[in-house]
């Protein structure tokens, strides 16, 4: 919470007269926990919600002073925290680092992992001047995962 939540928040108060002038952009990150909570990742889900409605907050403040703020909320990245959590599973279940792949990507109902390029480009469409109009929304990249509208 004091690193992701607060230090977003924080940092965005801290540049918002510079955003203001400059007529900026602010990308948050959240997560698909956000709105398919799990009983395990708790504080996760809580935490990735709360990233969204601060971004919709700051959305609402930047329409008045022409600040850009939205959220991204990417699903399963294939990254070296989510390859280190993998190898942990396989090793408690004692069965290949593949395999607990194949599980966690059918658990999750996706076709493979996203890859961070991917997340980067939403990104920079985000930034760029085709979004310019895009202010105060919750941008899923998932693979599929999230199966609600």
């Amino acid at each position: 919470m004091e690193l992701k939540f607060h230090g977003a928040r924080r940092l965005t108060i801290r540049a918002w007269d510079a955003l203001r002038e400059s007529k900026g952009t602010v990308v948050f990150i959240s997560g698909n926990a956000a709105v398919i909570p799990r009983a395990g990742a708790a504080a996760v889900g809580a935490l990735n919600a709360a990233i969204e409605a601060l971004g919709k907050a700051f959305a609402e403040r930047g329409i008045e002073d022409g600040v850009q703020v939205n959220s991204v909320s990417p699903g399963a990245v294939m990254t070296g925290r989510r390859l280190s959590m993998l190898e942990r599973a396989a090793a408690s279940k004692k069965i290949t680092l593949e395999d607990a792949k194949q599980q966690f990507l059918k658990q999750a109902g996706i076709a493979r992992f996203g890859e961070t390029e991917e997340i980067a480009d939403l990104m920079a469409f985000i930034v760029s001047p085709a979004a310019r109009w895009m202010t105060g929304t919750v941008l899923r990249m998932d693979g599929g995962e999230v199966k609600s509208v």
